[in-house]
């Protein structure tokens, strides 16, 4: 499986920079990244919510290894909260978290985290929108949901991510499933290892199917993260079987992929949300895009042979 191999190379150095080095990067990445700061999104932002969809916006970057780069990873993540305030925009543009870049893997990273990023989500809350916690590998959600659970006493519309392939993820789901929780489902997209998490697809399809029912059949806001248009019509059943209407539950999917099924179902009434990026930190995001589906990978491969 090339998923492992690709997650490595988003370790390591050496690789970092010869794929920063290839000319044809840039423009691949502008595929998932369509921009590095604030200002380079905006057009973006404007041209994606007038076409019907909404957003959740991700400011890229995980190596953390300071006090000083979270609360400067914060501070991004306020000014994008201004410009979402100035735009008006705040009801159709929540945001996406990584705990990581808010100092969540330092000495006291627990509470250096929390303390950083309750002013995020409190700004959010003053324009009408949300913050969403991402999941990241498994040793890191035990304190992503604690941080999840005290930041909903204040922010009950705090959400967070679950990722199918953990075999916790069922019973974290069950937990979850509860009235004014908003929970994302995805598959995953970390290297983990075969002690607590499914290896093969086949076992995480399923395994997503079974979490999908039970977000579903909960009393929470499911949120649905995947490309798989099978997938995409077992949650369409699976939310007609629950009784749910259309803006009980919405569906997720990247910026760059499959922009023809976000408006198509934004077309049929669908809640649509694009997961955008932007930022100058991009590789780690960049290698798990094409870690993830082949298809991207491909596409990388056969734009590094074309270029002239």
């Amino acid at each position: 499986m090339l998923g492992p191999v690709i997650l490595a190379a988003s370790r390591s150095d050496r690789m970092r920079r010869l794929i920063s080095a290839a000319p044809v990067t840039k423009q691949v990445v502008d595929r998932f990244i369509p921009g590095e700061t604030v200002g380079d999104i905006v057009p973006v932002i404007e041209e994606l919510t007038g076409r019907g969809l909404e957003l959740t916006m991700d400011v890229v970057g995980e190596d953390i290894t300071s006090p000083e780069q979270a609360a400067a990873a914060r501070d991004a993540y306020l000014a994008l909260v201004e410009h979402l305030r100035t735009l008006g925009l705040g009801e159709r543009v929540e945001m996406s978290v990584k705990l990581s870049m808010f100092g969540q893997a330092l000495p006291g990273g627990h509470e250096l985290a929390l303390a950083n990023v309750r002013p995020v989500v409190e700004a959010a809350a003053a324009i009408g929108t949300t913050v969403t916690l991402d999941a990241e590998d498994h040793t890191t959600l035990d304190s992503m949901f604690a941080i999840h659970e005290e930041l909903r006493k204040d922010f009950p519309g705090t959400g967070c991510v679950i990722q199918a392939y953990l075999f916790r993820t069922e019973a974290d789901a069950r937990r979850l499933a509860a009235a004014g929780s908003r929970v994302r489902l995805v598959k995953g997209a970390y290297k983990e290892p075969a002690e607590v998490a499914h290896q093969q697809k086949s076992e995480i399809d399923k395994a997503y199917v079974r979490v999908l029912r039970t977000l579903m059949e909960g009393e929470g806001y499911p949120m649905v993260g995947s490309h798989d248009p099978r997938l995409i019509s077992i949650a369409q059943e699976l939310a007609r079987r629950a009784g749910r209407k259309l803006d009980e539950y919405e569906f997720q999917m990247l910026y760059g992929i499959r922009s023809d099924e976000h408006l198509r179902l934004a077309a049929e009434g669908h809640r649509m949300r694009v997961y955008t990026a932007y930022g100058t930190d991009w590789y780690g995001y960049f290698m798990r895009r094409l870690a993830e589906k082949p298809a991207n990978l491909r596409f990388f491969l056969r734009s590094m042979i074309t270029h002239d």
